[in-house]
């Protein structure tokens, strides 16, 4: 896309993400210290009377007639809206050309419009896009007709302008917006969030992390399982067999097994990964609930560390527990 297309368009992207259970935010130090919704490295200095939003992930005022969306998007994102921007192209029928908008963080991208929403009261409505370390801060704001005089067009962007990035999300703030408790984390070093509330790395390397780099672990939730307990072992298989970045795979075994006493699967496949052809050992442990959702965990090492590996992988499986 060559600019930002109109705001509806865009919220209704952002809206998809972060439209989460409700979380209380933290509490400032000092009035003038950004505040960072739980899990996400971008934060605002909230306008007095914005408090933790109750559907969505972001700031209400309590009639909610001003709504901020935070969240964060692929880095792509920015580059696009970048690059639309240094183009100097003429904007495209019903698109809105950003403006270039400084923040406490750096150089981002502001649009603004006029326009109904969906019981078609007025409202005002802003998007803020910057670029984070491998994704884009996105913040929406919508100032419906009838809120506080004191949100004003220039109060909201003065708001915006506050808008900064945290290098590091708390390891706990991490794990406590995951949908299960992991209760150890035999000692790996690097802890994030790949899908709020369902997915999370583990990982002695950092967050480039391959098949064939520093032994890992994904450990995630899956919207589906088998329809029957005679069903388990082709899907164990076929779920093994999607992990991706393997070659000349191998499963080596797959075997029914109790995990913290619900049924579950463990699958290890043999494969070579990487540009040099490193051999590695993948396992897959699959434990099934009482409904269509399935917890899936996903640990790698090279074979030369496997038998380090392994018992850690072990460990933090057994330490897994349900909210």
């Amino acid at each position: 896309m060559k600019y930002i297309l109109r705001f509806r368009a865009a919220a209704a992207i952002g809206l998809a993400v972060i439209l989460l259970a409700s979380i209380t935010l933290a509490v400032p130090a000092r009035a003038a210290d950004p505040v960072y919704p739980p899990g996400l490295h971008v934060g605002l200095v909230p306008i007095d009377g914005l408090t933790a939003a109750t559907q969505f992930t972001g700031f209400e005022t309590a009639d909610q007639k001003v709504k901020i969306g935070v969240t964060e998007i692929p880095e792509g994102a920015f580059d696009a809206v970048d690059a639309a921007f240094k183009s100097g192209n003429s904007m495209p029928h019903g698109s809105i050309k950003p403006e270039e908008f400084q923040t406490a963080a750096g150089k981002s991208y502001l649009t603004s419009e006029s326009g109904k929403d969906k019981d078609g009261t007025q409202v005002q409505n802003y998007s803020l896009i910057l670029p984070g370390n491998k994704f884009s801060g996105y913040v929406i704001a919508q100032v419906a007709d009838g809120a506080d005089k004191k949100f004003t067009a220039e109060a909201i962007r003065t708001m915006l302008a506050t808008t900064t990035l945290r290098a590091q999300v708390p390891v706990k703030e991490q794990l406590d917006l995951l949908a299960f408790n992991i209760t150890d984390l035999a000692d790996f070093k690097t802890v994030r969030t790949l899908a709020p509330r369902s997915a999370v790395l583990l990982t002695d390397g950092d967050e480039n992390t391959t098949l064939d780099g520093a032994p890992y672990m994904v450990i995630g939730l899956m919207p589906s399982g088998p329809a029957q307990p005679e069903d388990r072992d082709r899907f164990a298989r076929q779920s093994a067999a999607s992990i991706p970045g393997m070659r000349e795979a191998r499963i080596t075994s797959s075997e029914a097994m109790r995990i913290d006493g619900s049924p579950g699967y463990e699958t290890r496949i043999d494969a070579v990964s990487g540009k040099n052809d490193t051999p590695v050992t993948i396992v897959q442990w699959l434990r099934f609930g009482s409904g269509s959702t399935s917890l899936r965990i996903i640990a790698s090492a090279t074979r030369t560390e496997w038998p380090k590996a392994f018992p850690r992988f072990r460990q933090v499986r057994d330490g897994i527990q349900p909210r």
